[in-house]
């Protein structure tokens, strides 16, 4: 899920992913020679008469791929709101291949500025500062089935995916858009994070990931192999997958969990064991997401979720 954005004066035109797991914006630049940045767009400085320099350099480590480089100031203009003096990384460097295949050029981050790489101020928090957004949330749709209609809306939220009403879920950590779960239920038995745990709710991630003794277990529930591969006859019939949130169950239909690939069918599940202060950590990625309409809160520091199906 990703979208348009534009940097400098005149703009030049990016696509990134709106990522809610981290807090940095960044795109490819002509100081970039890995093999990521040969396709073109790159940031041109010199093409930009707002473009202001900086010496501070920018490292961050995704799950899947890392970066570096310069920070610069300049314009953004992302869903028609102009945010000026916006601090973002001009990459130098993005080696291996995972940036190389994404259909997609940088990343604006959507977290908190607490987990900004190099104290860099991230873009919300400058429409906010700046009073370009109404109220001081955001709100995100994603569509199934390679549907189109997906969208982030600044400052606002939609009523109209809010039918089925508003749960919400006070923040545990203002870092990434943490919360903490109670446990998670099949079938009225607890399968995992028995003793409660900690999730981010985070758009860049595709999967649902979570400690691999609970993908262990929740496999075992659903009846799937240990690769997540279940029959397709069989899926039709799988229970939901309960999240139990701030004293409130969140279900996750076999539709949204299941996923079809060449044939067969495996869970959107994959194992992750990131070892956190606060105990188990789950990313509630693009699985999860897709159900519910999310609103990201800064003003009360709370996620919202309304059930979409």
């Amino acid at each position: 899920y990703f979208g348009a954005i534009s940097i400098g004066t005149p703009g030049q035109n990016f696509i990134v992913v709106f990522d809610t797991g981290s807090s940095n914006l960044w795109v490819p630049s002509v100081y970039c020679s890995s093999q990521a940045c040969r396709n073109p767009p790159r940031f041109n400085p010199a093409n930009s008469y707002t473009f202001v320099s900086t010496n501070d350099t920018l490292e961050i480590s995704y799950g899947t791929g890392s970066m570096t480089g310069v920070l610069g100031f300049d314009v953004l203009n992302v869903a028609n709101i102009e945010v000026l003096n916006q601090i973002f990384g001009l990459a130098e460097t993005e080696p291996g291949d995972y940036f190389y295949y994404a259909p997609f050029d940088g990343i604006l981050g959507l977290a908190f500025p607490s987990i900004a790489s190099s104290g860099a101020t991230p873009v919300f928090d400058n429409m906010m500062q700046q009073h370009l957004v109404s109220q001081d949330l955001f709100s995100v749709f994603l569509s199934s089935e390679g549907q189109s209609g997906s969208f982030v809306l600044f400052g606002g939220i939609d009523p109209s995916y809010t039918t089925n009403g508003i749960k919400w879920i006070p923040l545990s950590a203002e870092t990434y858009w943490q919360i903490t779960m109670e446990s998670v239920t099949v079938q009225g038995q607890i399968t995992a994070c028995s003793y409660s745990c900690q999730a981010i709710v985070d758009t860049g991630t595709s999967l649902l990931a979570m400690p691999s003794k609970a993908l262990r277990s929740l496999q075992s529930a659903l009846g799937a192999t240990s690769s997540g591969l279940i029959s397709c006859e069989a899926a039709s019939r799988l229970p939901d997958v309960i999240f139990n949130i701030n004293g409130k169950a969140f279900p996750l239909r076999p539709e949204a969990y299941v996923m079809q690939s060449g044939g067969q069918c495996i869970l959107g599940f994959q194992g992750m064991d990131v070892p956190t202060e606060s105990g188990e950590l789950w990313i509630l990625g693009d699985v999860f997401i897709r159900e519910y309409y999310v609103i990201f809160n800064r003003a009360t520091n709370m996620v919202g979720l309304s059930r979409l199906h």
